[in-house]
């Protein structure tokens, strides 16, 4: 899809529903909108109606939430990478897949 031949009205009803499904725990919908709508947020040369202004905000909050997301995986993998020997049981029973060898 062009996202450049969209009337800015649909530009903007994508750029809110994107921004609303990363809250159900989807923060890669969040990165794909921050990468998708970036050029049409901050586009130079041109006047900004409300409707790009809309859409530079909820640009904007769709790149932080992505990053904060990004940010508790990293520091969750650490802990758990970290700890994971200590948790014992705890940490075997919240493991996708347990590792082989030596606790």
């Amino acid at each position: 899809m062009d996202i450049t031949k969209v009337p800015d009205d649909e530009k903007l009803r994508l750029c809110k529903w994107y921004f609303k499904v990363g809250f159900l725990a989807l923060p890669f919908v969040w990165a794909v909108n921050f990468c998708w709508f970036f050029p049409i947020a901050f586009k130079r040369g041109t006047e900004m109606n409300d409707q790009q202004k809309s859409i530079r905000k909820y640009t904007i909050m769709s790149g932080i939430g992505a990053f904060l997301w990004l940010g508790a995986a990293i520091v969750w993998i650490a802990i758990f990478q970290r700890y994971r020997s200590e948790w014992g049981e705890f940490a075997d029973n919240i493991s996708f897949i347990i590792p082989l060898g030596k606790v």
